[in-house]
């Protein structure tokens, strides 16, 4: 196997890796914008209850599962380049068909496509994969997740901003009168702008990562499925996709169910839980783009991999009794006004979810990047991708159906117990070094 073929070198790889870094974060900035206009825009609408606000959030992560796999192995074919600017490029048709919407039917239209389109991931994971060595992908896949972490820090609060009436009037008066400003429409456009920023961006300044030499060959691009199903047997990425899966499962749900606990228990406002998600989303930028990077020339990624799921399964475990924690601690206010003994066990019991899923995240796919072979690095994140995807369709509603028919403390509880055999799962890699190579179709099944 060639662990890299990397096509660019030196300058232009830097420049790559930055413009990979900047183009995920547009992206990512327009999907954080909607997130907090997503529930309200909804619920003007006929039959827009919290069971459709679910599906619409689900129908995304389904789509992305679905996806994901097919655009990672298309970029493996056709290049890194021209799949991350045509997907970009859907984001901006999703985007503005979200801001316009007069029914329904176009929110779940546009959703859809975006989440088509938001299985571009596995193709900027690819990318950094081609031009960065084996040793030194953990660090580079970790500031792709920082470019993640600041989408969501910034996209929420900017959507929040230009759905403010005052920004309504302001913007509306400046335009004409056959655009539609509307506190739902004006971020729609405004995530349409980032992905079309992308756009450009990309189309100017990134250059493609694969070279002739590591293109295809003939069987390899007419057996797309037997590469899945072969990534599926192969001992090596098997125990990761569990991990995907099962990591993805319990913190989507766990992130869903957050802001009901911190409610219900905590008594928080909106306002207040926003700040907390900032929180998160600011200890998951410092984790992925500076800690992992550090710790990753230290010790191997299956060591950190543990590492974080142990982080995982006591951060998730431990909220349903972060109160109690609180109780212990001391009331800090004299020092900082707002510091509570409540808010300071809070904020020591979720440090370790950003902390954890940050280190685990980036491992988890620096693994899967050296267990597969230069040639299908796109096909190889496209699958565990697409797992994760999966897991984001089911986990929240299965959790939401634990908080209010068990009781708050399940979905965190059933979380962490599901996080357990990620452990075993990861423990496994030391043992299975197996490659995932991509096979010839077989003569006696090829008909």
């Amino acid at each position: 196997m060639t662990d890299t073929g990397t096509a660019i070198t030196g300058s232009r790889r830097r420049r790559g890796l930055a413009v990979v870094f900047f183009v995920v974060f547009l992206d990512l900035l327009g999907f954080g914008i909607i997130i907090p206009i997503l529930p309200y825009y909804t619920r003007t609408f006929p039959g827009g209850t919290e069971f459709v606000i679910g599906l619409l959030a689900a129908s995304y992560s389904a789509m992305q599962f679905v996806f994901a796999p097919l655009l990672g192995s298309l970029s493996d074919r056709v290049g890194r380049r021209p799949v991350l600017v045509v997907s970009l490029c859907g984001s901006v048709v999703a985007w503005t068909v979200f801001g316009l919407a007069d029914a329904l039917w176009l929110l779940f239209l546009s959703r859809l496509l975006a989440g088509a389109m938001g299985g571009n991931l596995s193709t900027a994971q690819a990318y950094v994969a081609d031009v960065t060595p084996p040793e030194r992908r953990a660090a580079a896949l970790g500031f792709i997740g920082a470019a993640f972490g600041l989408g969501f820090i910034f996209g929420p609060g900017i959507g929040a901003v230009l759905s403010f009436d005052a920004t309504v009037a302001a913007v509306d008066g400046l335009l004409p009168a056959a655009v539609p400003i509307t506190r739902f429409s004006l971020p729609s456009f405004a995530a349409a702008a980032a992905s079309l920023g992308g756009v450009l961006v990309a189309l100017l300044f990134l250059p493609e990562s694969r070279g002739a030499s590591m293109s295809t060959d003939t069987t390899e691009r007419t057996s797309a499925i037997t590469q899945l199903r072969t990534a599926v047997a192969t001992p090596g990425l098997r125990p990761l996709l569990g991990a995907f899966f099962l990591v993805s499962f319990a913190f989507s749900g766990v992130q869903v169910m957050f802001v009901p606990y911190v409610a219900d228990i905590y008594g928080y406002t909106a306002a207040q839980s926003a700040l907390l998600l900032t929180y998160i989303g600011v200890v998951a930028v410092i984790t992925q783009g500076v800690l992992v990077g550090r710790l990753s020339a230290r010790y191997s990624p299956v060591r950190l991999s543990l590492f974080g799921t142990g982080l995982l399964v006591v951060g998730v475990g431990a909220i349903p009794i972060s109160r109690p924690i609180g109780s212990v601690l001391p009331d800090l206010t004299d020092l900082v006004p707002f510091l509570t003994a409540d808010l300071l066990g809070l904020l020591l019991v979720l440090t370790l979810l950003p902390l954890g899923n940050g280190v685990l995240s980036v491992t988890l796919t620096a693994l899967v990047s050296q267990r597969a072979s230069a040639a299908v690095q796109g096909s190889a994140f496209g699958i565990t991708q697409g797992a994760g995807s999966l897991a984001r369709t089911v986990g929240p509603p299965v959790m939401g159906g634990l908080y209010f028919a068990v009781g708050y403390w399940s979905p965190f509880v059933v979380g962490s117990v599901l996080l357990l055999p990620v452990l075993w799962l990861v423990a496994r890699l030391g043992t299975t070094p197996d490659t995932y190579e991509p096979r010839p179709a077989d003569p006696g099944h090829a008909r």
